[in-house]
């Protein structure tokens, strides 16, 4: 049996696969605007600045934006051309083949699955926050984790189970929520820069970078720019979550990249300017808190756009978590349907449309996960697995040029393969710079994951069945 299976991409790739194609270009752009913008801006950046890049934090974001740009344009060239493969998994299956598709998919599983929940416990803290500041907050027991010394988090389930809900009414629906909660976030980052640029004092850039390019801790754990620019790389997981909704969009190969670059561009060009900022207002010192940008008014004393700031925290890390477990889903369902997981998930609702069986099984394990696991560093597994899958989507731009030189490409990559080699070794850099034991459980992950292939999904996958 032939282990490197691989799919051929013609016109009937896509064909109507059950889900409602309801998704504009407009639709796509904020939904990759509604998974970036979250943790990376409201916690990552103050976490970064204090720990690794000090001031320049700043540099640490332009270079993850500058491995995501190249990454992006791979997605884009291969979301206008494959189309309805949607995700890295479709990617490399149709690029690389069963084996590594497998594994990719395997590896977004991790990604999103983990993400969401780190994220949800995020979203927790800043709730309960905005509770006990009207009297009315949770007791201690009720939000952390048994490990912690609590009993469940309480609110990270609840809100796992609420955008479970959301999902199942149907992805419309949705991504209007999203939108709207998009435009409270880049409201409360407005507010953030028409104050922090008034209250600029330019001493606080120096020294601009305290802890160099790179070197280690005394604890041993990277430090610099480029450790710093592993660690904010979270703040750009999502914008490939973009194309996981090519299915679902109305004209995939031109609406799919309009999604990912404009998203991109614009998240980036914020992250710099709030970056900068933030370290220019209060001494990088001072960041590391877990609600840095709300922190750096109150030591400012401007207690009213504080308040601003953080009700667009919670509004931001709402649409990330929404974002990330709709990509969990549509890659779930993707598999199924391929036949690499069980054809249980491949089942779509008659009315709403929507793969209700996968989204309901992920809502009730990442609740699981997000009420009784403390995460912690797990969220460098995020990167790491993100990070994975940008270097093959890059390449998978190149095979492709090669395998198929005749595909249909409405967008294309410029300067190939110049600009996809680039991707592919400015992620896999950053991926040095990530722990040791980082790599270690992401073995592991992997490891277990090729288990599950070799004893189930090799023998059960549609191209198993075409060529046994």
């Amino acid at each position: 049996m032939q282990i490197f299976r691989t799919k051929t991409i013609a016109q009937d790739d896509f064909c109507d696969t059950g889900l409602k194609k309801c998704l504009t270009a407009f639709d796509l752009a904020f939904l990759g605007i509604g998974a970036i913008i979250g943790t990376g801006i409201f916690v990552l950046t103050g976490i970064a600045a204090a720990t690794q890049s000090g001031p320049a934090v700043v540099l640490s974001f332009v270079i993850a934006g500058f491995a995501c740009a190249f990454a992006a344009l791979a997605y884009s060239e291969l979301a206008a051309a494959v189309g309805g493969c949607g995700s890295a998994y479709g990617y490399s299956y149709a690029a690389f083949g069963e084996l590594v598709a497998w594994i990719i998919g395997w590896d977004l599983i991790l990604e999103y699955g983990v993400a969401t929940a780190a994220v949800a416990n995020g979203w927790s803290g800043y709730f309960n926050n905005a509770l006990t500041a009207v009297g009315i907050g949770l007791p201690e027991a009720l939000t952390k984790a048994p490990s912690l010394g609590g009993v469940v988090n309480l609110p990270a389930v609840g809100i796992v189970l609420m955008l479970m809900v959301l999902l199942v009414i149907g992805v419309r629906q949705s991504t209007k929520i999203n939108t709207v909660m998009v435009f409270v976030k880049l409201t409360a980052i407005a507010v953030f820069i028409g104050v922090a640029m008034f209250n600029v004092n330019p001493e606080n850039w120096s020294p601009f970078m305290p802890f160099g390019w790179s070197g280690s801790s005394p604890e041993g754990k990277p430090v610099g720019v480029f450790a710093g620019a592993a660690m904010v790389f979270f703040a750009y997981v999502g914008f490939d979550a973009v194309s996981t909704a090519a299915e679902e969009a109305k004209n995939p190969q031109r609406d799919v990249p309009i999604g990912i670059i404009s998203s991109l561009v614009v998240c980036t060009l914020i992250y710099i300017v709030v970056s900068g900022l933030l370290t220019g207002i209060v001494p990088y010192t001072q960041l590391n808190v877990p609600s840095p940008v709300a922190h750096s008014l109150q030591l400012l004393g401007i207690n009213w756009a504080s308040a601003l700031v953080a009700t667009g925290v919670i509004a931001g890390l709402t649409t990330v978590m929404l974002v990330l477990y709709y990509g969990l889903t549509r890659v779930m369902f993707a598999m199924s349907r391929d036949g690499l997981l069980s054809p249980f998930f491949a089942n779509v609702h008659a009315r709403t449309q929507t793969p209700v069986r996968v989204i309901v099984l992920c809502g009730l394990l990442i609740a699981t996960i997000a009420g009784f696991i403390p995460l912690g560093e797990l969220a460098e597994l995020v990167n790491i697995g993100t990070l994975a899958a940008f270097v093959l989507v890059c390449l998978g731009v190149i095979m492709l040029r090669i395998t198929q030189p005749r595909l249909h490409r409405p967008f294309k990559n410029p300067l190939n393969p110049f600009f996809p080699l680039l991707g592919a070794a400015s992620c896999g850099a950053l991926m040095a710079f990530l722990p040791a034991m980082t790599w270690l459980r992401f073995a592991v992950w992997l490891a277990i994951g090729l288990i599950v292939y070799f004893s189930y999904s090799m023998h059960h996958s549609k191209l198993a069945r075409k060529n046994p």
